[in-house]
């Protein structure tokens, strides 16, 4: 989970970026913030794919074998 401000700053870097640029420091910052940024996506993203359910129209489960199967080790099963 990212750090209060921490999405503030990235956003104020990238402006920077674009109007007067940025100093070595800072450039080494917003990477920095831009990997942590990701590392947390990436994070929720996989939590809710292993809580998610693909049911069709007739309320039959048909989520992907494979996805059950990632499912299951994310669980501990």
């Amino acid at each position: 989970m990212l750090a209060p401000g921490q999405l503030e700053r990235i956003n104020f870097l990238a402006n920077k970026a674009k109007t007067e640029g940025l100093s070595q420091d800072e450039m080494n910052e917003q990477q920095n913030l831009r990997q942590e940024y990701l590392k947390a996506f990436r994070q929720s993203f996989k939590s809710q794919m292993m809580g998610m359910k693909v049911v069709d129209p007739d309320g039959n489960d048909v989520t992907p074998e494979k996805l059950k199967e990632d499912q299951k080790r994310y669980r501990g099963e």
